[in-house]
C-alpha cells in the first residue's frame, strides 16, 4: 500500500491535490514560491526545503508542470530530480504536455529503476480538492499498481486507456480538442444571441434544455455572461491554458497528417484572446474576442 507521496509544483492544481492526499498519505511538497509552501504547510503537507528533499523517501512523486520541456528539465536538467528518486519510485505526471517525448522520458526513468505513470487530468482546482477529477492513464500494470491508491484518492472517474506512457496524453489531446472547440462555439453562440437582442440568461437556459446543450455550454456559458463585468468571471481555467492545449492538438494532428480545421479555428480565437491581454482571465472570456463589447439592443 502506497503511503508516502511527494508533490512537485504547488500551483493552482498541485496545492489542492497535495491537500487532498494529505488526508490519507504522508505528503511532502515543494514549490519555488515560498507562499505556496506556506499554504501547503498549513494544510497538512510537509514543506520540503528542495525538490530533492521532497522526493527522498517518496514511493509516488506527483509532478504538476506546465510543459514537456519543464518535465524534461525537472527530471534530467542541471539539477536532475531523477538522481534523488528512491528505487522503484513512480513519477505520476498529471499535466497535459502532449505525447512528444513521453516514451523517451519513461525509458530514461526505467533505466534508473523508476517508472512513469502518464495521468493527465481534468476538473479544476475545486474538484481537485474534493477528489472529483477525471483522470486518464497510460502506464504499465506494475507502475499503475503503485500509483493507483493516489489516483483513486484524486479521481471520481479513473480510466486506464493503455499500458504505455503517452496513451494518457493521447486521449487528453483528443479531449482538449473537443473542449476548446466547445468553449469557442459557446462563445460565438452567446455573442450572436446578444447581438440579436435576446435575453442572454433566457437564451442560455433554452439552449441547455435542447439538442444544442453541452457540458461546456452549461459550465462556461454563465461565466461568459460575466466576461463583460469589471472584475470578469472567477478564473477556474485560464484562457492561455487553451493556447497551450490547442497547440498540442495541432502538433499531434500534423504529426499524424490529419486535418483539424475546426480545432485550428478555435486555436486562433484563444491566441487572439491572449494577444488582447486576456490570457490570465477565465477561458470563457474568449467571448470578448468575438464581441469585445455587449451589443444587445434596448428592448
Amino acid at each position: 500500500m502506497t503511503s508516502t507521496v511527494a508533490v512537485i509544483g504547488l500551483g493552482a492544481m498541485g496545492l489542492p491535490m497535495a491537500t487532498r492526499l494529505a488526508g490519507t498519505f504522508d505528503v511532502s511538497g515543494f514549490d519555488i514560491a515560498q507562499p505556496r509552501l506556506d499554504l501547503a504547510a498549513g494544510q497538512g503537507v510537509r514543506a520540503a526545503t528542495s525538490a530533492a528533499d521532497a522526493v527522498a523517501d517518496a514511493e509516488v512523486v506527483l509532478v504538476a508542470v506546465r510543459t514537456g520541456e519543464q518535465l524534461e528539465s525537472l527530471l534530467f536538467g542541471e539539477q536532475p530530480l531523477s538522481e534523488h528518486l528512491r528505487p522503484g519510485a513512480v513519477v505520476l505526471l498529471t499535466s497535459t504536455v502532449g505525447t512528444a517525448g513521453i516514451a523517451e522520458v519513461a525509458a530514461r526513468l526505467e533505466a534508473i529503476g523508476a517508472h512513469l505513470v502518464d495521468a493527465p487530468l481534468s476538473g479544476g482546482p475545486v474538484r481537485a480538492g474534493e477528489g472529483d477529477l477525471l483522470i486518464v492513464v497510460g502506464a504499465s500494470d506494475m507502475a499503475l499498481a503503485v500509483a493507483r491508491p493516489v489516483l483513486e484518492r484524486l479521481a471520481s472517474t479513473l480510466t486506464v486507456v493503455g499500458d504505455r506512457p503517452g496513451d494518457g496524453q493521447a486521449l487528453k489531446t483528443v479531449n482538449q480538442l473537443l473542449c476548446g472547440v466547445h468553449i469557442a462555439a459557446a462563445a460565438e453562440a452567446l455573442a450572436l444571441a446578444d447581438a440579436l437582442g435576446l435575453d442572454r440568461e433566457r437564451t442560455l437556459e433554452a439552449l441547455q434544455a435542447g439538442a444544442a446543450g453541452s457540458f461546456m455550454l452549461g459550465n462556461r456559458g454563465p461565466r461568459a455572461l460575466q466576461a463583460y463585468d469589471d472584475e470578469g468571471a472567477e478564473v477556474l481555467s485560464r484562457l492561455d491554458i487553451f493556447v497551450k492545449d490547442l497547440g498540442i492538438v495541432g502538433d499531434a494532428a500534423r504529426a499524424a497528417h490529419l486535418a483539424t480545421p475546426v480545432a485550428a479555428a478555435a486555436e486562433q480565437l484563444f491566441l487572439l484572446g491572449e494577444a488582447a491581454g486576456l490570457g490570465d482571465r477565465d477561458d470563457s472570456a474568449v467571448i470578448r474576442v468575438v464581441a469585445p463589447t455587449r451589443r444587445a439592443k434596448e428592448r
